[in-house]
Formats: structure tokens, sequence, C-alpha cells
């Protein structure tokens, strides 16, 4: 279970809309995004409508502008409940297109995809358990992209535009 109030401007006022689960399109409802209030669960809100655009992992917690979610624009325009709670996590991560080439085994955070694997390219991965991020860059950092179970037998199918994976996280009850 999870709620998400998307504001129209800072500091949680004017406008409002509540979601507990995923929503393709927000604009119909609301014609721009300054602050959110997660109250529960963990989600992936996107810049643009139907999952597209830059992803922003927000968790339970106050973000009262944008840039406390690391946007640069008022622009939310979809949003993805991301389920959490125990249990593993497994992924196999591929250097080449369709499962291709040198398959590496995750099960646990990896802040460093090139040190681990000795590799920065991602080219396809498979995704058996968990909720997973992907970083563009090593630490954490960087354009983030939502990783759910299922196959991706290319990186654009998880949204990249490279195949360039920095590091790697679990996404967590915490």
């Amino acid at each position: 279970m999870g709620k998400i109030i998307f504001f129209e401007d800072k500091n949680f006022s004017g406008r409002h809309v509540e979601c507990g689960t995923d929503c393709a399109d927000l604009t119909c409802l609301l014609s721009c995004c300054n602050s959110i209030r997660v109250e529960s669960g963990c989600f992936m809100v996107y810049q643009k409508p139907n999952y597209n655009g830059n992803q922003y992992y927000l968790r339970k917690g106050e973000y009262p502008d944008v840039h406390h979610w690391m946007c640069v624009s008022d622009s939310v325009s979809s949003c993805r409940l991301i389920p959490t709670g125990p249990g593993s996590f497994n992924m196999r991560l591929y250097e080449r297109i369709e499962f291709g080439g040198q398959m590496m085994d995750l099960v646990e955070d990896c802040p460093s995809v090139m040190e681990r694997f000795h590799t920065h390219d991602i080219f396809s991965c498979n995704v058996t358990n968990g909720n997973w991020l992907f970083y563009e860059h090593p630490n954490y950092r960087g354009k983030m992209y939502l990783i759910r179970p299922g196959e991706y037998k290319r990186f654009s199918e998880w949204g990249g535009r490279s195949a360039r994976v920095g590091s790697i996280r679990r996404i967590m009850d915490y």
C-alpha cells in the first residue's frame, strides 16, 4: 500500500492530487508539480506521461520543492508504486543485447559496476526477484531507472539512452 500527494505549488500548497497506485497520466489532473509528500510506500515519478522521460525515486518523506527530488523542472506526469517488502533479490546482467556475452549475477547492491564486473555497459538483464534501480554513475548518482522483475533485451526497454550503468541498488522497505 502506498500514498503519494502531488502539489502544484511549493511547500505543499495549491491544488493537489492523491495517488495510491500507478497513474499513467497526471497532466489531466495537475498543470504542474512543485512539491510532493509520500505518506507511505515507495514511488517512481516520471517527467512524461506513460512512465517516460526522467525518472525519480521517492520514498516516504516530504519534498517541498523540485530540487528535493533532483528534478530540474516542475513536470511530473506519471507515477508508479513500487512494491517493497522482505524477500530475495536476484538479477542477471549481460554485456550484449538479447542476453548475449558474459553473464553476471547480482543479489546485492553494487556501488560500482566497473569495479565489481570490470565493465560499465549493461546491454540487457533478466530480473527474477525484487525491484532495482540502475544509476548512470557510480555511488548511486545521476539518472536512475526502475528495473522491475522481467526481461529487458536491450537498455532502451528500461528507458536508457545508452548501456552505461554506474551502480545498482535494491529497492527495499527501510
